[in-house]
């Protein structure tokens, strides 16, 4: 007999079915013993009677079960599948968790399900996360492609110190040190210069940083694209906001579920709104009281502020801050020349915390040349890299957001390792 999926069980009323799954919970009202099985599209009731041995059958346990298929207006999607048989695959011990329970994943310490993630990644509303994110995936691809981006693949091992800071992870790399790449940034601009013009990554990203918050890992997901041929920094961000768009309503139609449950929803973007810097400084000051923090840069603190004036008086939820200083941005950002120290640079705020950052890239080679310098590097470092602008670069830029960041904002997660499979960060390796 063909496996049934429990989605499909409300198509095969009064029909033999064969499923197999995990035993999700079991039930004993005396006369009568329910059976939840847990398959990969949800959950399907089966009613088992007291024919049928269980024997040492319990919650996590592979089971294959068959049996009709009826009509059960209580049962999950109406219908549930009366039992002739439950066979065992695969014994399970009791799990350290209780996987059944809806409110498990709030109910302990967030170590605690990281600790056992094997199991805890079982909890349908913690898996739930991942379904969204494929979406975003999905979205983030599908979007780009029809915009006339190339999906590239870039080296994650890369010389050490070569994109400049301090929050680097050296590696021992045969003779000699690399170091793990913080970013795609160079890679993405390259190949805007073979002739791809527009190219789009999603690959990890790794930044030596000690923060201990709840918006930091070390190890994350970079969604990244670069486009060639732009007027002005403008054109990035117009762009990236039909990208946040995209995003948005690919969630809403394919995990609408999933967002209800959750008690969350997502804006319906028509266009995001822009802050200059210097504006939002102004802002911060005036009706916050706040002036520390802001210096060429917003802090954590400056972004959550900001956002709330954001949604009470532009009635946005995202907000663009654009004009950040020069001293506060990448080597390669292209500086504001009239409006000095500021720079033709963005991030996108959204719900209070940045999701993205990015701009318009240098693209002259002389240009690129002293901004290395000026930053105290050696441009003999960066050959690889300036041979693209020594034979000729269009304008252009790009951005880099983080999927957990964004996945923790849309979903209004507690902490942004809720929003990774396996997180890693300053104290966590395994599992």
């Amino acid at each position: 007999m063909h496996r049934s999926l429990a989605v499909e069980l409300p198509l095969l009323t009064d029909r033999d079915v064969r499923l197999n799954g995990w035993v999700h919970r079991i039930r004993d009202l005396g006369g009568i013993r329910f059976v939840v099985i847990r398959d990969r599209s949800g959950l399907a009731q089966v009613v088992v009677g007291r024919e049928i041995d269980l024997g040492e059958i319990n919650c996590e346990w592979v089971v294959e079960v068959t049996g009709r298929c009826r009509v059960e207006s209580r049962a999950p999607g109406g219908v549930e599948v009366a039992a002739n048989a439950i066979t065992p695959i695969s014994a399970a011990e009791p799990p350290p968790l209780e996987i059944f329970n809806p409110e498990a994943a709030r109910e302990v310490r967030l170590d605690t399900l990281l600790d056992h993630r094997a199991v805890s990644l079982r909890i349908p509303n913690v898996l739930d996360v991942f379904r969204v994110e494929a979406v975003v995936l999905d979205a983030f691809r599908s979007f780009l492609t029809g915009e006339g981006f190339t999906e590239i693949v870039t080296p994650k091992l890369v010389v050490a110190g070569a994109e400049g800071g301090a929050a680097i992870f050296e590696v021992k790399y045969f003779e000699r040190s690399a170091c793990l790449a913080q970013s795609p940034q160079f890679y993405k601009q390259i190949m805007v210069g073979s002739g791809l013009e527009r190219v789009f990554e999603t690959g990890h990203a790794y930044r030596a940083e000690k923060s201990e918050t709840s918006r930091h890992t070390t190890e994350f997901l970079s969604l990244d694209f670069e486009m060639g041929f732009i007027d002005s920094v403008q054109d990035v961000m117009r762009l990236h906001a039909r990208l946040i768009g995209a995003i948005f309503a690919a969630v809403r139609e394919r995990c609408g579920g999933i967002l209800a449950a959750r008690g969350v929803t997502l804006p319906e973007l028509t266009e995001i709104p822009q802050l200059a810097f210097p504006e939002a400084k102004r802002i911060l000051a005036r009706e916050f009281g706040k002036t520390d923090g802001l210096d060429g840069d917003l802090d954590t603190d400056a972004e959550r502020l900001i956002c709330q004036w954001a949604e009470r008086e532009l009635g946005s939820e995202l907000l663009f801050v654009t004009g950040y200083h020069v001293d506060r941005r990448p080597l390669y950002t292209m500086p504001d020349l009239e409006r000095p120290p500021q720079t033709h640079s963005f991030d996108l705020l959204f719900r209070g915390t940045e999701i993205t950052t990015g701009g318009q890239r240098i693209h002259g080679y002389a240009q690129l040349v002293d901004s290395i310098r000026a930053n105290g590097l050696d441009p003999a470092s960066y050959a690889g890299y300036l041979e693209a602008f020594r034979h000729g670069m269009p304008p252009h830029g790009g951005m880099g957001m983080g999927l957990e960041r964004l996945i923790k904002q849309m979903l209004a997660l507690p902490n942004v390792r809720e929003a990774c499979t396996f997180p890693r960060d300053r104290y966590r390796m395994t599992p």
